[in-house]
C-alpha cells in the first residue's frame, strides 16, 4: 500500500512539474487561458493512449498503471480523468449519468469556485 502511494506521489510530482513547464511555454493572451487549454487536451490524449495500451497489454503491472494514470495524469490534469470517465459513460450507453456527470461537474464546479471565492473574500 505504501509503495502504491509513493508511486502515485512521484507520478503526481512529475505531472505537476510538467504542467508548470507547459504553463511557462504558453502565454495568457487575449484573455484566453491557453496553457490550461493545452494541458487539458494533451492530458486527454495521454490518458486515452495509456488506457488503450493498458487494455491491449493485459500483463502491465498495476503499479505502472497507478504511476502513469493516477499519478502522472492526475498531477498533469484531472480533466483527463473526467474526460475518460465521461467517455466510459457514453460507451456504456448511460446517457443520463453522462449528462448529469458532465453538467454537474462543470456547472457545480464553477458555482463552488464562486462560493469559495465569496467566503474567502
Amino acid at each position: 500500500m505504501l509503495r502504491n502511494i509513493l508511486l502515485v506521489g512521484v507520478g503526481s510530482f512529475i505531472g505537476g512539474a510538467l504542467r508548470y513547464i507547459v504553463s511557462l511555454l504558453f502565454k495568457y493572451t487575449d484573455g484566453f487561458p491557453w496553457a490550461t487549454f493545452a494541458v487539458n487536451l494533451i492530458g486527454c490524449l495521454i490518458i486515452g493512449l495509456l488506457w488503450g495500451l493498458f487494455i491491449r497489454c493485459a500483463n502491465i503491472s498495476q503499479q505502472l498503471v497507478l504511476f502513469l494514470s493516477v499519478g502522472f495524469c492526475g498531477g498533469f490534469t484531472t480533466f483527463s480523468t473526467f474526460s475518460k470517465e465521461s467517455f466510459q459513460l457514453i460507451q456504456s450507453g448511460n446517457w443520463l449519468y453522462f449528462s448529469l456527470y458532465v453538467a454537474g461537474c462543470v456547472l457545480l464546479g464553477i458555482l463552488l469556485v464562486a462560493v469559495g471565492y465569496q467566503i474567502a473574500k
